[in-house]
């Protein structure tokens, strides 16, 4: 989510933070580098609390926590940790989708072949699954594979990108241990909830995608081809009720673009207007709770229900009485990556 890349830009950022420390630097700085530094130590206590577990669940939000940590021992790491939780028995699509990451992106072996074949098994009513093949047959230029994707993600019952369990495994884990004074911001009232809300909604931005944008660019030349058409249509009414915003706002472009009548796709154009306020009005939520206790706290037991990632925006908006539909003077801002999955 945009609004909670906080974390994960200063993990990704510890090696300069930590030599800007060690030069003359003002207290502001040093200040933040060592914040920084108290965080990364409270995750890798949370990872190495929570990865003696046998069960699956916990070993994802370790598995989550542990990826963006620098220098993580082996026996801790996101790779050894999420291969256990594909190793439980009855372990779910989320750990074969959390599992896709587990890859080396320099040697273009990415996303995770092993995790994507288990993925079409486990889950092939899965649209998420079949674009996630989609865009990686367009990017290897198998044009016929890439339609039969775009196909069966047509043919298939719902779609779920899987952020909302891993969003829950996360919170659960979070809960284990106590954050530390140092990692409490001084500018965050919300104080140790604060922490713990920045973390889970953090980490998670990391998950996999599947190939949004390679459907957009099949879909939106596809009013020539009425089979190409027919299956577009119909995944975008899949789409519309997916899990995440994105995958609703490309649901709704796809209507909006090829619907034949006038009055489905002013009705789709209407719908991502209010889709776009509500994303907004989740963000605003979220950049208030760092300094408000109570919704800090909310957030978080938002996230420990489960649900999906749309599910999480919807309940803050009607639990805070916000509107679910855009004010009428509401002008609706440019289509692309307007939502909250949309930094990932």
């Amino acid at each position: 989510m945009r609004g909670w890349r906080y974390l994960v830009l200063a993990l990704a950022c510890t090696a300069p933070a930590l030599a800007m420390a060690a030069k003359p630097a003002d207290t502001a700085k040093q200040a933040a580098a060592a914040h920084a530094q108290a965080m990364i130590a409270f995750q890798r206590d949370l990872v190495s609390v929570v990865a003696p577990r046998a069960d699956a669940a916990p070993l994802l939000g370790a598995a989550l926590l542990a990826r963006p940590l620098p220098n993580q021992p082996k026996y801790n790491d996101f790779h050894t940790l999420i291969e256990r939780a594909a190793a439980v028995e009855g372990a779910g699509p989320e750990i074969s989708w959390a599992r896709l990451g587990d890859c080396d992106a320099k040697g273009g072996d990415c996303p995770n072949n092993e995790a994507l074949a288990k993925l079409r098994e486990q889950a092939a009513d899965n649209a998420a699954v079949w674009m996630l093949q989609l865009g990686v047959d367009h990017h290897n230029g198998k044009d016929k594979d890439a339609r039969a994707d775009l196909a069966r993600a047509a043919a298939a019952k719902l779609y779920d990108d899987y952020t909302g369990a891993s969003l829950k495994a996360v919170a659960d884990v979070v809960s284990v241990l106590p954050p530390p004074a140092d990692t409490v911001d001084p500018s965050m009232s919300a104080g140790p909830s604060g922490v713990q809300m920045l973390i889970v909604y953090s980490t998670i931005s990391t998950l996999p995608q599947p190939g949004l944008q390679a459907t957009a660019k099949i879909c939106e030349n596809a009013a020539a081809d009425a089979a190409l058409k027919d299956d577009c249509l119909k995944l975008s009414r899949i789409l519309e009720w997916g899990s995440s915003p994105l995958a609703r706002s490309l649901g709704l472009h796809i209507r909006e673009v090829l619907a034949d009548d006038d009055a489905q796709r002013e009705d789709a154009k209407r719908q991502r207007r209010n889709l776009i306020w509500q994303v907004q009005s989740f963000a605003r939520l979220s950049a208030r709770a760092p300094t408000d206790k109570a919704m800090a706290q909310h957030l978080l037991a938002l996230a420990r229900n489960g649900g999906t990632e749309m599910s999480i925006v919807l309940a803050a908006m009607r639990d805070y009485s916000i509107a679910l539909e855009a004010p009428k003077e509401e002008a609706a801002p440019a289509p692309a990556g307007s939502t909250a999955s949309a930094a990932r």
